[in-house]
């Protein structure tokens, strides 16, 4: 055992160094925990406590859910998921610019990466996520050598709309080699328009247990194996997480042994593999496995209703939750922050602009039949059709950005309890 440090994630040069020791020698004599903040913890909080001698940083994180969790990863970790990222690039070097804060996996994965690849990472400023501010710092990237950068959707987003009225913003853009897009799904659309502005973006899937993406525009990174099974996607490599500190039993769960001694990752997401060119296959996410309802005898992904809507316009954020029904079971519900819609929209909904469960005047049934319209072209069938639309101020969101779906849930039933339950529709179905 060996202790377990705080380093505040935006002193970048003091992480840095406590990363390089951590990253670099199996034996290091400490272990890191980055935590929120620029100022250096008080003496009395430094140490986190203890974990395995084979631990080099850990990070908390709460995934998809309420439920915090400290995922441990070794040295070897941490070099192999960087090293296949290199391979991924054609062993491509070159200067990061750091856009995430580094208490998440990919944040650390920028300063890894930039530890071994022995360059200099630029760091943006801490906060809220500014286009000019992106644009600025791109700027003082190197001139010689490739420029990468990883982003989640939101940033992307902010990043595209700018582009439309300031050139910087767009040049910035097109200047970077790869753009690693990861944390959650991507609107739909998003990455194409990026690509229309000369952006190089690429999709990435993985998780803190699996040091971060291992999976790039739905192909597994080199000495990632992804298998499929019971509907479940679950991952293999180098780059596996050790376990979550003081928690034996939810390590025991996530991370299982095959007969052949292959360790693999239970991710918790529906996917499948899909044939592509060359004999490849790529990997398709469809949602959670908790995320599967009945309706009406029915199998009903959750996540393959988000991501079916989210390409209709004012819904490109939208969480899709399960909605309880008296004669279906449950049904899709979908719960939409304010600010997504038009205002008009809200006003016509009768919406004071707090709280609103509707179904049945004509401006949520025309929003309902656009989204039951985008469900039937996505091919998901009737049983798919949201019949409950909840808008909101804002969506609650977790420490890490992600939309707090249980909270959600648990909002949206409160207002179906308030607005009178029961509610069926069998012409839907």
């Amino acid at each position: 055992m060996k202790p377990l440090i705080r380093v505040a994630a935006g002193d970048t040069p003091a992480l840095i160094a406590q990363l390089r020791q951590a990253v670099l020698f199996d034996d290091a004599a400490l272990a890191v925990l980055p935590v929120a903040g620029d100022a250096e913890p008080a003496s009395a909080d430094l140490v986190a406590g203890h974990v395995p001698g084979d631990s080099a940083v850990v990070v908390e994180t709460s995934g998809s859910t309420d439920v915090p969790k400290r995922v441990m990863l070794s040295a070897g970790a941490l070099r192999a998921s960087a090293g296949a990222t290199e391979q991924w690039f054609g062993g491509q070097h070159g200067q990061w610019l750091l856009a995430l804060p580094a208490t998440y996996i990919a944040g650390v994965q920028v300063l890894v990466r930039s530890i071994l690849a022995g360059t200099e990472p630029v760091v943006m400023p801490q906060g809220h996520f500014d286009p000019p501010a992106f644009a600025a710092a791109s700027a003082r990237l190197g001139a010689a050598g490739a420029r990468f950068t990883s982003l989640v959707p939101v940033q992307l987003a902010r990043l595209v709309e700018a582009a439309a009225d300031d050139a910087a913003v767009a040049d910035a853009l097109r200047s970077f080699d790869r753009i690693l897009l990861g944390g959650q799904a991507a609107p739909a659309g998003l990455v194409e328009r990026a690509a229309g502005l000369g952006a190089r973006v690429h999709r990435t899937y993985g998780s803190s247990e699996t040091a971060g993406g291992c999976v790039y525009d739905g192909v597994p990174l080199p000495g990632v194996g992804v298998r499929i099974v019971g509907g479940e996607v679950q991952l293999s490599g180098p780059m596996l997480a050790s376990g979550y500190l003081d928690d034996p039993g939810r390590t025991a769960e996530a991370f299982i042994t095959d007969a052949d001694g292959t360790r693999w990752y239970r991710t918790g997401d529906l996917g499948e593999l899909i044939p592509a060119d060359h004999g490849l296959s790529r990997l398709r996410i469809s949602g959670r496995v908790d995320d599967v309802i009945i309706s009406g005898g029915v199998k009903v992904a959750l996540g393959e209703v988000e991501r079916a809507i989210r390409g209709v316009p004012g819904f490109s954020e939208a969480v899709v939750v399960a909605a309880d029904d008296a004669e279906w079971g449950q049904r899709p519900g979908v719960v939409v922050a304010i600010g997504e819609m038009t205002r008009t929209d809200a006003a016509r909904d009768g919406n004071d602009g707090s709280r609103h469960l509707g179904r049945a005047d004509a401006a949520t049934s025309a929003n309902l039949a656009a989204l039951a319209t985008a469900t039937d072209a996505a091919g998901l069938g009737p049983a798919a059709r949201p019949v409950r639309l909840l808008r909101l101020d804002a969506l609650p969101l977790l420490a890490s950005g992600k939309p707090d779906r249980r909270r959600l849930a648990r909002l949206f039933a409160d207002a179906a309890r308030e607005a009178g339950t029961g509610f069926s529709e069998p012409d839907a179905n």
